[in-house]
């Protein structure tokens, strides 16, 4: 437990690579047919406190017999090539161009054109003046090849000024009066985007040009084109009367619209919906895309519709999932990938939670049925991710908490039959870990009368040897959201503690994404409470069910919402906890209410209803501090540690330090670590090392 090995076996974790996307090109060679894949990876460097990325290339040779394709051949891959200063990339589906946007040195963002032979054609596009700084956020950006290859589709910010321009103007170009007026942005992880727009770019002319015609009330993204190359399909989200946070949030009201290049625009989904993810099928006559519902809780079970561009009818593929079954799939509750397609444009792949897991599925158009196509080794890798299937071969990633991830493919095979799945990267490391999934029952008292008979679960890591009769220190770690999930993947923090000797629960409370909606609506109005007894309950449980868990060592780490349920534990169960870690936690609701980006999630979350003309009340006010762990920090005992992002636009810093004057006004140990340039999520790597860091300082001192 010396600094620099804590360090030491953080950076050997967390520099594991993670593919983040790949792009698939077939062409026949004779008898057989040859895959190229590019695949993208993402690594943290610790040392150069940097996230790097690059990317390496497979090929595969694959025969056919009958209605089933084999792999045959996969061939050692090719080098790893750094990609610099990439904020875009996307391939041409027919002739494999490569179009990349760029930052430079000097803040300027580049157009490249990659074929065969080189750089083809470069754009400055920031010196065009067109519009601002291009989208890569995954919330709206985009970069769309036109069917022909002649065009680009990308969303960027407007270089528009909220306000009419004055006369008299100051050197950044905007009239003197309005140099200070604010404009709003889209919150949390999005505060430089506010009214994005549409471009597109004529690659023979070089000439960049924004659509006209997108409604004024709405911020478009996640655009594709249409059919004929002449129209595209964009998502857009109203921002009137303002703007909500959006990241994180499947609950914000937008619509599906079809844009023709004269200007022309139609709404293609229902009203006061939430939609995303549209996707085109391969004979250009169907669009799959999500709807959920608007408001309520931030991220939902969503459905999948489709809509036939012919006959412009639109159906639902596969309903919300409000109750789960053992062995089926519990519904969908993440984006779908870029292309999730059959080659026949029958059936529609997608990944996505299932109870304590992540996995991989299958809906056919023509039944709306849903299978799984995770192999019998789906024991093996607890965590199944879609990254793109392309002339029906697959490429995901898989990985356990003992398993780093794992690049594999596979054919989609026809109907009933079972997926030849191969493993194309092996991680660099194996880890001799324990792990196992908990099935959670709630008690009679603890059962939610309006949605009665849900369980939820927990996974348990541990290590797999350990001194004879000794028994384990427990770390409860409590996952953010509330609406979010800890599938059995790699985790480089729990996988880091189990190294250096703790056993991590990871718990999946009524809330969580992956049991069914009820589940998710049985948390709404019962924050504080349900969640608190039912992590309590995955204590108890766990120290039932495995005697080597010492019962006198538990400790409790989180962030966000699992920040706030770490100071619940510690406030309301003070002679069980000796030690808390929380990051960036709600400590008061209703002190948050005004600072939030996400403002209807806070009334949401304690019941009651919200509307954009809402004014706090005293009663209102009153139940949100209820709910907050602040009204027990009196009793809290345990030694607390806080980990704050002074940039965090979901919940402000200050939340952390109202918990931190009220610990240290009663003499109780408290330390606080300060990050200036972090936000919500604390992603920046030095970041992530500090807090490790600090954080297995912090158990070992106290357990």
């Amino acid at each position: 437990m010396e600094t620099n090995a804590i360090t030491a076996i953080y950076a050997e974790f967390s520099g594991l690579p993670t593919p983040v996307s790949a792009h698939l090109t077939e062409e026949q060679v004779g008898d057989q047919r040859v895959y190229t894949l590019n695949s993208e990876w993402s690594q943290n460097n610790l040392v150069g406190g940097s996230r790097l990325r690059y990317m390496q290339q497979w090929t595969l040779l694959a025969e056919q017999r009958n209605d089933c394709k084999n792999l045959q051949t996969v061939l050692p891959p090719g080098p790893c090539a750094p990609l610099q200063a990439e904020l875009l990339s996307s391939f041409s589906p027919v002739r494999g161009l490569r179009a990349v946007v760029r930052e430079t040195t000097g803040s300027h963002q580049i157009l490249e054109i990659w074929d065969s032979h080189g750089l083809r054609k470069t754009l400055d596009l920031t010196a065009l003046n067109k519009h601002g700084r291009v989208y890569n956020d995954a919330q709206f950006g985009c970069l769309s090849w036109s069917g022909c290859e002649s065009r680009l589709l990308y969303v960027a910010e407007s270089n528009q000024s909220s306000s009419p321009d004055l006369p008299g103007k100051s050197p950044c170009g905007k009239s003197l009066q309005d140099r200070s007026v604010y404009r709003e942005d889209w919150g949390e992880g999005l505060t430089s985007k506010s009214l994005p727009v549409l471009c597109v770019v004529e690659l023979e002319t070089g000439n960049v040009s924004v659509l006209r015609g997108v409604p004024s009330h709405i911020s478009p993204g996640q655009a594709l084109w249409a059919p004929g190359s002449h129209v595209v399909v964009f998502v857009g989200w109203s921002h009137e009367p303002f703007r909500l946070g959006l990241k994180f949030c499947s609950n914000r009201r937008s619509a599906l619209f079809l844009l023709g290049l004269d200007g022309h625009c139609e709404c293609l989904s229902e009203a006061d919906v939430s939609v995303s993810s549209p996707r085109l099928s391969p004979d250009g006559t169907t669009l799959v895309y999500l709807q959920g519902r608007v408001f309520g809780p931030h991220n939902q079970c969503v459905s999948l519709h489709q809509y036939d561009l012919h006959s412009k009818k639109t159906s639902i593929l596969m309903d919300v999932v409000n109750r789960t079954n053992a062995g089926e799939c519990a519904g969908i509750y993440e984006s779908l990938p870029s292309s999730c397609w059959s080659a026949d444009s029958q059936r529609v792949v997608f990944s996505s939670a299932c109870r304590n897991r992540k996995d991989l599925f299958v809906v056919d158009r023509r039944t709306k049925t849903v299978a799984f196509l995770s192999d019998n080794l789906s024991e093996f890798y607890g965590s199944w991710k879609l990254l793109t299937i392309q002339k029906d071969l697959m490429v995901v990633y898989c990985s356990s908490p003992n398993t780093p991830p794992t690049l594999r493919v596979g054919f989609l095979p026809p109907v009933g039959c079972y997926v030849d799945w191969q493993t194309l990267h092996q991680p660099g490391l194996t880890f001799d870990l324990r792990w196992t999934v908990l099935d959670v029952t709630p008690t009679t008292e603890e059962d939610n009368t309006e949605y009665s008979g849900l369980d939820f679960g927990a996974v348990l890591v541990k290590p797999r040897d350990h001194f004879h009769g000794a028994k384990i220190p427990l770390v409860v770690f409590i996952h953010g959201g509330p609406h979010s999930q800890f599938p059995a993947e790699w985790n480089t923090t729990t996988a880091g503690l189990v190294k250096l000797g703790f056993a991590v629960l990871m718990v999946n409370y009524r809330g969580s994404t992956g049991f069914g909606q009820d589940s998710i609506l049985s948390l709404i109005g019962r924050i504080g409470t349900q969640d608190v007894k039912d992590v309590q309950r995955a204590v108890t449980t766990a120290l039932q069910r495995d005697a080597t868990l010492d019962p006198k060592r538990l400790a409790v780490i989180g962030g966000s919402h699992g920040g706030f349920l770490s100071c619940h534990l510690v406030g309301q169960y003070p002679d069980l906890y000796r030690a808390c870690a929380a990051r960036n936690p709600v400590i008061n609701a209703a002190t948050l209410l005004g600072t939030s980006d996400i403002v209807d999630w806070r009334y949401s979350s304690v019941g009651l209803m919200y509307s954009y003309d809402q004014i706090p009340t005293a009663e209102a006010l009153a139940i949100m501090l209820e709910r907050s762990p602040i009204t027990h920090a009196a009793q809290i005992q345990a030694p607390v540690l806080l980990m704050l992002g002074a940039k965090d636009r979901r919940v402000s810093p200050h939340q952390g330090l109202e918990l931190y004057r009220a610990l240290k006004s009663r003499d109780s140990p408290v330390r606080l670590l300060w990050f200036p340039e972090d936000g919500h999520s604390l992603a920046r790597v030095d970041t992530q090392a500090d807090c490790f860091l600090n954080t297995a300082l912090w158990l070992q001192q106290h357990l």
